[in-house]
């Protein structure tokens, strides 16, 4: 699917790139790690038919050129606040995947005003809920890792749209920096007004058990649901079976269990 319109928008000192898929109410889709817009493939054209997709390639990723700032989840997050605001869009549904979920939860608890539902693909809520082999393999991101990595689609991709492809080892070496960092936002959790819906693979790299205790911290998994449904809460949890963190981002699973949860019209 082509877009509609593409275009960057001016904002926090960075030329934000963007495009609009489909029409109707608005979800913005964001991606993983070393990614862009693209990876969601088939995914992003099938919720573009019943809706505005925009899709935005995060700082230093896919077609958006760095700035001289680290990369943060936080600063990404007020990136898409502004991005919203700079559109034109009062409220819009925001999904993410990986790195791209963490900045949407991060804008769901930053900017509550922007957020009329949240999904969260394949994210942990802290450093730990991934497996003890991935924050070893994060831990290996910088420039030191930045030939090794031209060996990957990962970097085909990059070089290929990259405003500058010259940048990847300055890619890696935030990434790394901002994976290497601590953090906990369980407390930050219970602000998120948004009804949310948590995404993972049963192959995933987030440790299931970490998955479900996302979900509780949300309200979820509290009691039983009741006959009539009045004991759901506002969060659903999907665990997609065969899936992993690899390929979850682009399975027609993940596009019908997104399509249910931002079609429905409860909590």
């Amino acid at each position: 699917m082509s877009p509609s319109k593409t275009g960057y928008a001016k904002v926090n000192g960075l030329n934000l790139y963007y495009e609009i898929h489909g029409a109707g109410d608005s979800l913005i889709l964001l991606h993983g790690g070393l990614g862009s817009m693209g990876m969601f493939g088939p995914v992003l054209s099938k919720l573009a038919e019943h809706r505005q997709v925009i899709a935005v390639d995060l700082q230093a990723h896919g077609r958006t050129a760095d700035v001289d700032r680290p990369l943060s989840f936080d600063s990404m997050a007020d990136d898409i606040g502004a991005l919203a605001k700079d559109l034109g869009i009062q409220k819009a549904d925001i999904a993410g995947d990986s790195l791209g979920g963490g900045v949407a939860l991060r804008t769901a608890i930053r900017h509550p005003n922007v957020v009329k539902r949240l999904v969260v693909i394949s994210t942990p809520f802290k450093r730990d809920g991934w497996y003890p082999e991935i924050l070893a393999g994060q831990a290996q991101l910088g420039p030191q890792a930045a030939e090794f990595m031209k060996e990957t689609p990962m970097y085909q991709q990059y070089a290929s749209i990259a405003p500058n492809p010259e940048d990847w080892p300055v890619l890696l070496t935030k990434l790394g920096a901002l994976l290497a960092q601590d953090y906990d936002w369980s407390k930050d959790l219970a602000k998120i007004e948004a009804p949310t819906m948590l995404v993972f693979g049963d192959a995933d790299a987030v440790q299931t058990v970490h998955a479900v205790e996302f979900f509780r911290l949300l309200g979820g998994g509290q009691r039983d649901g009741g006959w009539d449904g009045s004991g759901i809460s506002n969060a659903r949890l999907a665990i997609l079976p065969g899936l992993t963190h690899y390929n979850i981002f682009s399975s027609p699973a993940l596009a019908s269990t997104m399509e249910s949860f931002l079609e429905s019209t409860g909590g």
